[in-house]
């Protein structure tokens, strides 16, 4: 199939139209009773050429009036012979009518399918740009943050209590915000990249469990954990994690001490299905559509006010995403938010299902 295809594309095919269209128009001469099939075929067969080569514009316009010539001078043989009316000869303008529709047709889809192209590639560099520029600017951020940050805390330690240590502590949480944001800006150029994940088998209940128990001690919440299903991923476990506590942080930034967070693991048709649900102010319908985008913010306020980078759900969702796995969100104001993690693979504690090859792909992303 291969073969023919580069057979169809290429110059030979021109050549083997051109030796079949003059056998048929001799064939139509030499037998002028039977001219109607051998003239349709060369029209025919021209128009089929043509849907494989889209020529220019002057070599159209060359072969067509060839054609014309050919098939009228074929068609006026046939009549000459037969004493048939030139009404017969009508057929060739009514014939080269129809391929020229067909060559404004063609050459219509060409010039819009060498748009789409255009407009992808170019889309294509742009977005490589883009990648380099957030690499790069995150790697360069990251010496002038470590040096300011070293003579801030010189500068802190010498203040002590004094005058102005409060304006250097706050120069230290920004600094602190922008290496959050440098490498998180770095996590994200990285997750597309192929080798990115390293998957292993991952326990669902414990990686829950052990996630639960890091929170539950860093911030005062009530925290509930269910975990109503054991089982295991094929995954990576570090990077989960991290999927995991941006949208837990991302909790904590839209709750107050002592509001609940709820952690929730189970599996749904062979996904594990990864749940974190809070019960701060909920996000608006206008809003909720751009959640994942970057620097999007669930509660602008609250969020800015605890450090928030912007980019925790946006991180979340490419590393779910980099699993084949997939996260999304429920929410209305005043009613809190559950955000939900698929991860596709789930194998049941005691299903009996042989355990997950370390060393196969993991599934494509779910469109």
């Amino acid at each position: 199939m291969r073969d023919i295809g580069s057979f169809l594309r290429s110059r030979w095919v021109e050549v083997a139209w051109g030796a079949f269209a003059l056998a048929n128009v001799g064939v139509a001469m030499a037998l002028a009773r039977y001219e109607t099939i051998p003239f349709h075929l060369v029209w025919v067969s021209l128009t089929l050429v043509y849907g494989f080569r889209v020529w220019r514009l002057r070599s159209t316009a060359v072969v067509l009036v060839g054609v014309v010539l050919l098939t009228g001078t074929a068609l006026l043989v046939s009549v000459q012979r037969e004493h048939e009316g030139l009404d017969e000869l009508a057929e060739v303008p009514l014939m080269a009518a129809m391929v020229v529709a067909m060559v404004w047709h063609a050459r219509r889809r060409q010039a819009a399918v060498e748009e789409a192209r255009r407009r992808a590639e170019t889309e294509h560099r742009l977005l490589e740009t883009e990648r380099a520029f957030v690499r790069d600017a995150s790697h360069e951020l990251r010496t002038p943050i470590t040096v300011a940050r070293g003579h801030a805390e010189l500068l802190q330690a010498a203040l002590a209590e004094g005058e102005g240590a409060g304006d250097v502590a706050i120069v230290l949480d920004e600094l602190d915000r922008l290496a959050r944001i440098s490498d998180r800006l770095l996590l994200l150029a990285a997750a597309e990249h192929p080798g990115f994940l390293n998957p292993a088998t991952v326990d669902v209940g414990d990686l829950l469990r052990r996630t639960h128990r890091r929170w539950s001690a860093a911030a005062p919440r009530a925290w509930e954990l269910r975990v109503e299903a054991e089982g295991e991923v094929l995954a990576d476990e570090e990077r989960l994690e991290i999927a995991l506590d941006a949208l837990i942080e991302n909790a904590v930034n839209v709750t107050a001490p002592g509001e609940r967070v709820t952690l929730r693991a189970f599996g749904e048709d062979g996904a594990a299905v990864l749940e974190v649900a809070d019960s701060g102010p909920g996000i608006d319908a206008e809003r909720i559509d751009r959640i994942f985008d970057r620097f999007a913010r669930a509660e602008t306020g609250r969020s800015r006010r605890n450090g928030g980078t912007g980019l925790g759900l946006t991180i979340a969702r490419a590393l779910v995403e980099a699993h084949g796995g997939t996260v999304s969100v429920r929410s209305r104001p005043g009613a809190g938010s559950i955000f939900s993690v698929r991860i596709p693979g789930f194998v049941a504690a005691g299903a009996g299902a042989p355990a997950p090859d370390p060393a196969a792909p993991l599934p494509a992303a779910s469109s």
